[in-house]
């Protein structure tokens, strides 16, 4: 329920659209300092109530009703201090209100997308792929990780009061990408402090995937992260991200290893052609298996045979 209540700050009406930076301060009745860019810090004193929520910008929340702890299972986690929660244009959220905490408290980095044109942050913002995440995904603070977000954010707030000169829109655009990368870096920690949950997400795909080629890739197709990352009830980015963290490797790498070392094993089994291998393990044509083999191999299926 607390995890559903991270995506319930954004509104509580039955519909709600946040296409411009004027929407998202009308709604929540604040002056616009700056037309493509705002820091709204809210104390809601009515019940949030069920809605959907349509994006039309970068959106990053961060919680600040506290008074619950957070687990994972049966690990608890010292991070309830403050939750931070993302998300991206063309995002649709559904709201659902939590009992236990009713009224919204919270502090949002709103941006247009218009903001990052011609911009080095512009172009790199699929590195920032926490924008994907699920609410269940969510970033938990530290102490020190709120100071240092506040305080990220306190520049970009001090910027909008000031009078909009030739360096607003560089200095604001900086402030965003520091904050953007700190939330790597807390999610890298995120992923650390998490070790022993993350290693039997990564063991549970381990099998899954043996289990995906041995028995499903036939009739389904090759093996992709997305399937895996459902299996497990994580976002692919998140999913993705965790495994890399854990392993060192990512998905797809560790996805092509197994059918390499499958197709390795079905070889010696001389009865089978090269295509029915090939389908076996999900490829829809026999030459992109052979090139897939002979990527990682440097030799043809037929010349890695012949050597066995």
């Amino acid at each position: 329920m607390l995890l559903r209540y991270l995506k319930s700050y954004i509104c509580n009406s039955v519909a709600e659209l946040r296409n411009t930076i004027q929407d998202f301060n009308d709604y929540q009745g604040v002056e616009t300092l700056h037309p493509l860019v705002s820091v709204v810090h809210v104390e809601n004193t009515e019940h949030i109530t069920e809605c959907v929520m349509h994006y039309g910008l970068y959106a990053i929340y961060l919680k600040e009703n506290k008074g619950c702890k957070l687990s994972y299972g049966r690990t608890p986690y010292d991070f309830d201090e403050m939750t931070v929660t993302s998300f991206a244009p063309g995002q649709v959220v559904r709201v659902e209100p939590n009992p236990e905490v009713p009224f919204a408290k919270f502090t949002a980095l709103v941006f247009h997308p218009d903001l990052l044109n011609r911009t080095a942050l512009g172009r790199q913002m699929s590195r920032y792929e926490f924008f994907g995440y699920s609410s269940n995904e969510a970033l938990h603070l530290s102490a020190t990780e709120v100071e240092v977000f506040r305080g990220v954010l306190a520049m970009i707030e001090q910027e909008l009061h000031r009078a909009i000169d030739q360096h607003t829109r560089e200095l604001i655009v900086s402030n965003i990408e520091l904050l953007l990368n700190y939330c790597l870096r807390f999610y890298d920690r995120q992923f650390i402090t998490r070790e022993e949950i993350n290693h039997s997400v990564v063991k549970k795909f381990v099998v899954l995937l043996d289990e995906y080629i041995s028995s499903k890739a036939l009739r389904a197709g090759l093996p992709t992260v997305a399937y895996f990352a459902d299996k497990c009830c994580l976002s692919s980015g998140y999913f993705g991200n965790l495994v890399r963290v854990e392993t060192g490797r990512t998905a797809k790498d560790i996805i092509s290893d197994h059918l390499l070392a499958h197709a390795k094993q079905l070889l010696n089994d001389e009865a089978l052609t090269i295509t029915i291998i090939s389908r076996r393990l999900g490829f829809e044509y026999p030459q992109h298996f052979v090139r897939f083999f002979k990527s990682h191999t440097g030799k043809t299926p037929s010349a890695f045979r012949n050597e066995v």
